[in-house]
């Protein structure tokens, strides 16, 4: 075959008639175009409400964060009240103390302990340690004494102190309170009067 022209069909084959597109018709064009007008507006609009909602977050004001509290040692008091008065036939190497303990300020603050630095002497707490104390209500608490070797307590307490364990939100923290001139006077004639029959 030679020539130009259009292919004609061969032996034994005819030209199917391919039926034209479906024509849509005038309103349901529209009604297309505007469903497409709708969707692509309603996307957009996600993504404008996302960005300007992503934004506001990332540039909104910060609050501060809640202020650290304080170490328990900066904010608790022992204060040396009085002496208590015992039965001293029936508590001979035993005196007892009342101390106050107070916290000025911050989160409650717990006595997780109390003690003294004499190896011939022990103390005790009532209340028992551990024990709270909050934010200004001061707390009363009784310090029984007692002498277990009068070879290694002084005579003469000259700065007597306290040791206390605090401990808060922050941190516990070990801390010697000297209670003043007033309890070492009190607790030297406490030691003379429970070793004055010992021999030493």
């Amino acid at each position: 075959m030679s020539g130009v022209g259009p292919v004609e069909p061969g032996e034994g084959t005819h030209v199917q008639d391919v039926p034209p597109a479906p024509r849509l018709r005038r309103g349901a064009a529209a009604r297309y175009a505007e469903e497409h007008r709708r969707a692509v507006a309603g996307a957009f609009l996600v993504v404008a409400v996302l960005a300007g909602g992503g934004s506001l977050y990332v540039t909104r004001p910060r609050s501060e964060p809640p202020p650290v509290p304080p170490y328990p040692n900066q904010v608790t008091a022992v204060e040396y009240l009085y002496p208590q008065v015992t039965d001293a036939e029936s508590t001979p190497r035993s005196f007892t103390f009342a101390v106050e303990v107070t916290t000025e300020s911050g989160p409650p603050v717990t006595v997780v302990r109390i003690s003294q630095p004499y190896a011939g002497l022990s103390v005790t707490s009532s209340p028992r340690t551990p024990f709270r104390t909050k934010s200004g209500s001061p707390r009363k608490i009784t310090l029984t004494m007692r002498v277990t070797e009068c070879g290694k307590v002084p005579r003469n307490a000259g700065l007597p102190f306290l040791d206390v364990t605090l401990r808060n939100t922050r941190a516990m923290q070990a801390h010697s309170f000297i209670l003043g001139p007033q309890y070492a006077q009190d607790l030297s004639r406490a030691l003379q009067v429970a070793c004055s029959n010992d021999s030493r």
